[in-house]
């Protein structure tokens, strides 16, 4: 089975209150995405993983990822994660059987998680989802993610951003860190189904859940611990990574 990895770096720092690219923000003095390029290539699944850039950040982040042979796409427009992600197609091989999509402000998954999430086949889609027992304390960080939304039979039915939440689903202390493994060619079949309908007027990439369930397909799940899960987007996030980083996963959990 050969899987391809797809990194979106696109965004830009401007929450971060810095004129970088979001993805080389640094954290304890090294940038975001040098952490998940470490555990990319350690995971050995992808010699040549696609990063997502755009036209204004491309050179520094190939500059910054000068030790990697990696590919590149620009993604011109700012239209959201699935856009970024047909942005991808075209460098994307016939032979390629799962697409795992990671991204860039993401600095604790380990290469275990990744390794694991790309031996599992899936006819459709699976999802690393992280449960909380609150959003208390650094927690915190991940309470704008989208919600996982499961059916009464416990099965994974739709993710639900923030922006676009009931009251009742932001309740929900499962929540989507992003990271998501695509049967390469349900994906492809189906990704331009995707519409912006919603409150961003992006096209989400998390949508794909939902056209996967209504087509009869039971979404995969491989669960992760909050810290690996845990992402960076504003100074505020950044502040608490930066703790939890500098105390270890066991502080982290104690908290």
């Amino acid at each position: 089975m050969k899987t391809k990895i797809i990194i979106l770096a696109a965004g830009k720092g401007t929450r971060m209150g810095s004129e970088l690219p979001k993805a080389l923000v640094p954290l304890n003095g090294k940038p975001m995405i040098s952490y998940l390029a470490e555990s990319v290539a350690a995971a050995g699944l992808d010699k040549k993983p696609i990063v997502i850039v755009s036209p204004v950040n491309k050179e520094i982040i190939r500059q910054t990822l000068s030790n990697y042979n990696w590919d590149y796409a620009v993604q011109t427009e700012q239209l959201g994660t699935g856009h970024a992600v047909v942005c991808a197609r075209d460098l994307i091989t016939d032979d390629v059987d799962n697409i795992i999509v990671l991204y860039c402000d993401h600095p604790f998954i380990t290469a275990s998680s990744i390794n694991s999430f790309g031996m599992i086949p899936t006819e459709a889609v699976m999802i690393m989802p992280t449960k909380l027992v609150d959003f208390q304390d650094w927690r915190q960080n991940f309470y704008h993610w989208g919600r996982i939304i499961r059916n009464g039979e416990g099965n994974v039915e739709k993710i639900v951003e923030f922006k676009d939440a009931t009251a009742d689903e932001i309740e929900v202390t499962e929540v989507n860190p992003g990271f998501m493994c695509f049967n390469k060619n349900w994906l492809f079949a189906n990704i331009d189904k995707l519409h912006d309908d919603n409150r961003a007027h992006e096209f989400y990439l998390t949508d794909m859940v939902k056209i996967a369930f209504e087509q009869g397909y039971t979404v995969g799940t491989l669960a992760i611990e909050p810290y690996e899960a845990m992402g960076i987007n504003s100074k505020d996030e950044l502040e608490i990574a930066e703790n939890i980083n500098v105390n270890r996963m066991e502080t982290a959990f104690s908290l």
